[in-house]
């Protein structure tokens, strides 16, 4: 079973950019939803955090806080621990630690738990802007079964450029293989996080007309909600069997993070696959789903919200 966590007693969210004192727009109606039912919100500049000034990033967190969620923009593990520091001399806690953070937000983090559930993957570290030559490439792609390929970070991929710079049709064609990865790269740019990973493609269904992806959220290894990516163009989502979802259940749990998104989606042959993992803090919800249904599980079910 996951750790118990500090509960969460303030959630922080990213300021606005153009307005120091109000909620990044993106969230504010989640802010708004908190405040409320009764909880604490503080603001971060996500500016200051991503440029390596946490102490100013934090700058408006209360004094003696005590436990916080943070709750925005992704941040680079790197960062978040720097985040973390900054919340402890402020004598706060964040209730996912910079260790657990880092292994639910990063694929090389998450994937020996998932391998069972999810496409076969490699990777490599690579720095931002540097694309692997074709030779490393073509070593990286031998560790994959033949055949059609996708090209992500440790975090995103780009998968709305799915011809350019996120499908590779043959790992077999080395011309291929390095053009799709260099543009990736290339576009990815400063971006880029942790390394180049190669998963084999897998081909999915939407169910029914339902959402082609279904975004599970986890708290403390129990499923608590369940949306829409918040790519779909659909809100509805189809119901995954128990015996299907089981084997994600036991994968969370030994994962042993308080804060998860499993990314569902069913392959053509009818199983459920862990597309991606996430930690949930930083993972963006469907912007039609009610935010109130959402906010219980910020602040460990403390507020009156329905869950």
């Amino acid at each position: 079973m996951p750790m118990t966590t500090v509960p969460a007693t303030t959630i922080l969210y990213c300021a606005d950019p153009l307005n120091a004192r109000r909620t990044d727009p993106h969230f504010a109606a989640e802010a708004r939803a908190l405040r409320a039912q009764g909880a604490t919100v503080a603001l971060v500049d996500h500016d200051a955090l991503l440029a390596g000034d946490a102490d100013a990033a934090v700058a408006r967190v209360p004094a003696a806080a005590g436990g916080v969620r943070y709750r925005g923009w992704m941040v680079p593990a790197a960062r978040y621990a720097e985040l973390d520091g900054a919340l402890r001399r402020r004598g706060a806690e964040l209730c996912t630690g910079p260790e657990e953070y880092r292994r639910a937000h990063e694929l090389p983090g998450w994937y020996e738990t998932f391998a069972a559930l999810t496409p076969a993957s490699v990777w490599l570290p690579t720095a931002p802007g540097e694309a692997p030559d074709g030779e490393r490439l073509a070593a990286l792609a031998a560790g994959l079964p033949p055949g059609a390929a996708v090209v992500k970070d440790y975090v995103k991929s780009r998968k709305h450029e799915w011809h350019e710079a996120c499908h590779i049709p043959d790992l077999g064609d080395p011309a291929a293989l390095h053009r799709v990865v260099s543009r990736f790269v290339e576009l990815q740019d400063g971006f880029l996080a942790g390394g180049v990973v190669l998963r084999a493609f897998e081909s999915f269904v939407a169910p029914g007309g339902a959402a082609a992806e279904i975004r599970v959220w986890w708290r403390d290894g129990e499923p608590r909600l369940f949306t829409a990516h918040p790519d779909s163009p659909v809100t509805e989502v189809a119901e995954i069997p128990a015996r299907d979802l089981e084997p994600v259940r036991a994968a969370v749990r030994a994962l042993d993070c308080p804060f998860v998104t499993t990314d569902l989606a069913l392959r053509a042959d009818g199983a459920w696959r862990v597309v991606e993992v996430g930690d949930g803090q930083v993972s963006d919800l469907h912007r039609e789903v009610d935010p109130a249904l959402f906010t219980a599980l910020l602040t460990d079910g403390q507020t009156a919200a329905a869950s």
